[in-house]
């Protein structure tokens, strides 16, 4: 469905989507190819790694933009998330993380239990200082916290990704992981997307 169909008289009341970088070509892309009345305001992946930075990030946000009606593109990514989303009078997408929300809970589950760590492109390009902010420079410290958390790195290609093998390369040697490759449309994360419009949308009219 359309969203511009429905909404078009209303695109000057656009939405607002407020989340998580860390997918923000694959969300651009969906929103020209849908023509969906949303406009967006990414912030940094990195914050993950500081739930406190997270938090105040993502209320400063809404808090900002409160006269606007919004959307949260984040998924479990903070003990409070749905508290924080709610105090801003915001709507958040379903699921346990973004790629969650890009594969799948299915998909997801399967390749989480046989020990996959999911890399994105983003991630991997910014591999170096994401990883020192946690772990400090160690590598022997993050190849044993891998090493004991899983089983291989999943390096996942969108339509919207750029190729990121040498980096996906690189980071499975500093993990010492096998790297293995996983190709995926966008029909999930397009399909949660229009879910959440949709129901900040029906609120916005009730």
């Amino acid at each position: 469905m359309n969203m511009a169909a429905t909404e078009g008289s209303a695109a000057h009341e656009n939405l607002l989507l407020i989340g998580c970088g860390i997918l923000q070509k694959e969300i651009r892309y969906l929103i020209e190819k849908n023509s969906w009345p949303l406009d967006t305001s990414f912030m940094r992946s990195a914050l993950h790694n500081n739930i406190g930075k997270l938090e105040k990030g993502l209320r400063g946000s809404l808090s900002k933009r409160s006269d606007r009606e919004t959307i949260v593109f984040y998924g479990c990514c903070h003990p409070d998330m749905d508290h924080i989303v709610a105090a801003g009078n915001a709507v958040r997408t379903p699921g346990q993380n973004c790629v969650d929300i890009l594969l799948g809970r299915e998909q997801f589950d399967r390749e989480l239990e046989q020990g996959a760590f999911f890399l994105l492109e983003e991630w991997a390009h910014r591999w170096q200082p994401i990883t020192e902010e946690v772990f400090g420079d160690h590598p022997s410290v993050i190849r044993g916290v891998f090493q004991e958390a899983h089983k291989y790195i999943l390096a996942i290609r969108t339509p919207c990704s750029e190729d990121f093998s040498d980096e996906a390369e690189a980071v499975s040697r500093i993990v010492g992981l096998p790297l293995v490759w996983m190709d995926t449309g966008l029909e999930h994360l397009e399909a949660v997307l229009q879910e959440t419009m949709q129901r900040k949308l029906k609120g916005r009219h009730e």
